[in-house]
């Protein structure tokens, strides 16, 4: 090949590259965690319970929309899922205030909260672009004791969602 034809096939190739990032589907840019009352995550990015990779990424807890693991079925963050990790449960009453740290914003199209299968709230947000941070007020009557709260953001435009759980003392 000569040197020409070289210099005109890496030209070629790099003006695909931007036409290739408009035209190919992406996956959701959006990372994040409930950080107070702190999720399992957040107490592993603290240094609260010792985990693996989780504690660099607290953000990074994304799966299929619909799964009931606190890992979201990541298996990098499989520690999320055992209970007998030592997790700190957060004294709380009859209503809990979920704060959302989101480190890149992406459309929401609801955020679910459940204490084993029961749903205990769902706020739609319609496709909305969120802040950096989202908090929800929960109403728990009805629950007592320890408690362990998945909470679930669902993305609008793709078909992930991120997980997080809460270890609770209610009442």
């Amino acid at each position: 090949m000569t040197f020409r034809r070289r210099i005109a096939t890496i030209a070629a190739g790099a003006a695909l590259v931007p036409v290739a990032l408009v035209a190919l589907p992406g996956t959701a840019s959006a990372h994040g965690y409930v950080n107070s009352p702190a999720s399992r995550q957040a107490q592993c990015a603290q240094g609260t319970v010792p985990c693996g990779d989780i504690k660099y990424e607290p953000q990074s807890v994304e799966g299929p929309k619909g799964l009931r693991s606190c890992s979201g079925g990541n298996t990098r963050f499989a520690e999320l899922d055992d209970d007998s990790l030592g997790w700190q449960a957060t004294p709380v009453g009859s209503t809990a205030q979920f704060t959302w740290t989101l480190t890149v914003q992406h459309r929401t199209s609801t955020w679910e909260y459940y204490i084993g299968d029961t749903q205990v709230a769902v706020i739609d947000d319609g496709g909305a672009q969120p802040g950096a941070t989202v908090t929800h007020d929960v109403d728990l009557s009805g629950f007592s004791g320890r408690q362990k709260v998945l909470a679930v953001w669902n993305i609008a435009d793709t078909s992930n969602a991120f997980y997080a759980c809460i270890d609770l003392q209610i009442g």
